[in-house]
This record gives C-alpha cells, structure tokens and sequence, in this order.
C-alpha cells in the first residue's frame, strides 16, 4: 500500500518523538513506526487528517496525576518529592490551573504558559484547547488560564511528569475544568487522589467522593489509583486518632472502596509536633510505610508507561475495525436510504406538479409526449434518466452535508471518513473508499506485532523461567 503525504510539521514531530525512543526504548520506537501504520488507514479511510496521527493521542513520558479536594496538601507532597519548593501551598486553594511538572537541567526552573502544553505532543495536554471549546464555546481561546508549565531540576522528575490540579469540589466545578480532570484521568499511568484528615465529616462531600473514588473504582485500570488520607498529623490530639482513618475508609467504602490502595501520610515540612513520644513514634512508622509505597509506585511508573503505550495501540487497531468501520459503514446505509426517500418523493411531487399543470388545461405532459414522439424513444428514455440521476446527486449532496453538519460536532474523525465517502457519484457504491483487504490486514499486522511488544516488555522486565539469573549466577561463580 503506498504512503499517504501527511503534514510537515507532523511528520517532523514523529521524527523527533522517534530519535528520543531510540535510546531510551526501542520497543516503544517500534510501537511509534506501528502508529504510523495505522496513520496510513486513517489517511485513506478519512479517519485522519494528514495533520493527525494516532501517536499524537498517546503522551509518551510517564505521567502521574495528583487530584485532591482543596487544601489536601497536594502541593506540599510535591515540594516534598521534588525537594524543593515549586508549589505554592496553604490552607486556601492558591492555584487553580493545572500545573504539568518536567525536568530541565535548569538550577532556576521556569513557569510557562499553557500554550506551551497545548502546541506539544508530547505533553498530556496536547490540543486541550479543542477540547474545551467543544464543552464551552470560547474557553478554548484562554488554554492559559487553565493549564501551566512549571520546569524543576529534581532528579525526582527526570524522564516523567507530575501534574498538580487544582483543588477539587464536584459542585462548583467548571465543565471545562472536569473536561481536563477526566482527560488527565485516562491519560496517566497513577493517579494520586488526597483527602484531607482535618475534615472529620466525609460524608457532607458525597459528589466529589462520587467523581474521585465512584467513578474511578469499576475502570479496568483501577489499580493505577492510589486513595490518600494526608495531614494524619492533625488527629494525633484526638482521644482515637484511628476513628479518623475509620471515618474515612467507611466514606470511600461506600462509593466501592472496599479493600487495599488506602494510605495515610503527613507531611515533616508541614507537620504539627507530636508531644506523646510513643504515638509520634506510631505516626511516623506508619506515615513512612505509607509513604514508602507510594514512592516505589511512582518510581515504577515507566514500567507501566510502556504498556499503556502498548495498550493504547492494541485499542486503536480494534477501534477501527471494530468500531469506526461499521459505524461508518451504518452512516452510509443511513445515507443511501435518506437520499433514495428524498429523491423518490422530490420524483413523485414532481409528477403531481404536471399533473395538476395538466388538469388546468397547460397541455405540458402532450408537449413532453410529442417531444419523446419526435426525438424518439431512446431520447427520451436517456432524458428521463438524466432527470432521475440529477435529481438523485442533488438529493443525495443535501443529505450528506445535513448528516455532516450533525456529525462535526460529537465526531470529527467520523464526520471526515463520512464526508470522503458521501459523495454523490458513490450513491451506489458499497464499499468504503481505503478500506480493502490490504488495510484490514495492515490493522491485523499491527495487532499482532502488539502481541510481540508485549511479550518483549514482559522479557526486559521478567524471568519466570530464571535461566538469565541462573546463566548470570553462574557467570559470577566461573569468575572466582
């Protein structure tokens, strides 16, 4: 199947995304080339535009998100990790953009705007504004009240990125603000969600218990979820310091938090003192077993990277055969049958119109008689079908561009494969134009070199079988 021309720009970004893989990971460079295939039965289905790319729906850094309720002490955990101070932090909500941490050999980091993030593929964030708009007319225009680039030379962050969001309250959220919280939610590889310990009433916060924990429990990537009650420090006065980790536990079971994935920290930067030495002594070990978790989960976090990766190529491969073509192929069954009723009944009225063109006396059908009579039969059949296959493409033109217009705005993939093949000289046409025998196994091909990138992670990362630790063992012995 020969190469479709794809945008410049696009192609250079892929490029580039490729000479960064290629020392770091050559299963994901692999993975890259596998998206380009599938570009090119996006391009001749009309899935895609030539300045699109499945690859650019992927961010390709490890990513850990970090939501909480306000003042949860999200942002005083990132200091904490990074080492030092980069977020603002207190009692009141003090940022309300969502801010992607990345590492720069920089001593001095930097703050940059959201179009920094918006204009990158490989950041999370990548065309956010398009997004927004279609959930808020306008807002997609102001991508920098909404979204900030913040650069830090901790090595806690070399080859990933954290994302701090803005405090959380179900209620009062914007659209807008929950479009990026659920985009950010797919996206990432863990997802951190802080509680905070100095609010003894869970219960009163049922809708942001139900957005953080209810609808995040029954994904089938649930155990990227880590649930963390922090600020534990505070209840270390209380006469049951225990009643309020219960209180909470009870509040997260109810929206299916049953079991697991619930830890308790606090923060030494930030913490109160503890005058009993035995219960600060309890506070800490437990805070540090908690804490210890948490930190081996984030360091892993390009381990899980590289099969979501994998994941997302596998899904997409499935999408189009499993999803996109049968839609598309629906749209146009929908299509052919709109324009055939609108065209048999443009037909019919236009017979009544001469009928009663002729009650009046108009002899217009005798005129039409006599013409046929005249220029022959064979005329005046390919006369009659002339009208019919002109009226039939007019028909046809307007159904298509209505069923576009509807589809612009919930699926521009699928309107732009539509708008390909609704043209009216296709009216007759079954098939779908670039989807043939050499596309769908182009798709099967990619599936299964899914299969091979998976297993090849599985090698870079296990050894059920223990025979390179037994050679390597043996090695070590020969050499002694």
């Amino acid at each position: 199947m020969a190469q479709m021309h794809i945008d410049a720009a696009l192609a250079d970004r892929l490029d580039s995304l490729e000479s960064h893989l290629q020392a770091e990971s050559p299963v994901l460079l692999q993975v890259v080339k596998a998206f380009r295939e599938l570009d090119q039965v996006g391009y001749r289905v009309g899935l895609l535009r030539d300045d699109q790319s499945y690859a650019t729906q992927v961010p390709w850094w490890p990513l850990i998100s970090i939501l909480g309720t306000f003042s949860a002490g999200k942002s005083t955990f990132i200091n904490d990790t990074l080492g030092h101070k980069l977020q603002k932090s207190g009692n009141q909500a003090v940022d309300d953009k969502f801010t992607v941490v990345c590492f720069s050999p920089e001593p001095n980091g930097r703050v940059l705007p959201g179009i920094a993030l918006d204009a990158d593929m490989r950041f999370p964030f990548f065309k956010m504004s398009e997004q927004i708009e279609q959930v808020a007319e306008g807002e997609g225009r102001r991508i920098d009240a909404y979204l900030q680039l913040k650069t830090s030379n901790a090595e806690a962050v070399r080859g990933k990125i954290l994302i701090d969001s803005p405090g959380f309250d179900a209620d009062e959220q914007r659209t807008s603000t929950l479009k990026i919280t659920d985009h950010m939610i797919d996206l990432s590889d863990l997802v951190l969600v802080f509680f905070d310990a100095r609010h003894p009433e869970p219960g009163a916060m049922q809708d942001t218990l139900e957005h953080l924990v209810g609808k995040t429990i029954g994904r089938k990537d649930a155990n990227k979820f880590l649930y963390i009650l922090n600020q534990l420090d505070t209840a270390a006065g209380d006469d049951n310091p225990e009643d309020v980790v219960a209180a909470w536990q009870r509040a997260l079971a109810t929206q299916g938090l049953t079991a697991g994935r619930f830890y308790s920290i606090y923060s030494d930067s930030a913490a109160r003192p503890i005058d009993d030495p035995t219960l600060a002594a309890r506070f800490e070990r437990k805070r540090d077993e908690d804490l210890g978790a948490i930190r081996q989960r984030m360091q892993e976090v390009g381990v899980e990277r590289a099969y979501r990766v994998v994941a997302a190529l596998e899904h997409q491969a499935h999408a189009i055969v499993d999803e996109d073509i049968p839609r598309l192929q629906g749209l146009l069954a929908q299509w052919r049958q709109r324009s055939g009723r609108w065209a048999l009944g443009a037909g019919l009225g236009g017979l009544g119109t001469l009928a009663v063109v002729a009650w009046l006396g108009l002899d217009l059908l005798g005129l039409l008689a006599g013409a046929v009579v005249l220029l022959g039969p064979g005329i005046g059949v390919l006369i009659s079908i002339g009208l019919a296959l002109g009226l039939l493409a007019l028909c046809a033109a307007r159904v298509a561009d209505s069923m576009h217009q509807k589809m612009l705005r919930n699926d521009d993939a699928l309107a732009g494969a539509f708008a390909r093949n609704a043209r009216w000289w296709r009216w007759p046409v079954r098939s779908i134009m670039g989807w043939n025998g050499a596309a769908h196994q182009r798709v099967k091909d990619v599936l299964h070199s899914g299969s091979t990138f998976i297993r090849k992670l599985n090698d870079s990362f296990t050894d059920p079988s223990g025979q390179e630790r037994s050679t390597a063992s043996s090695t070590s012995t020969a050499g002694k």
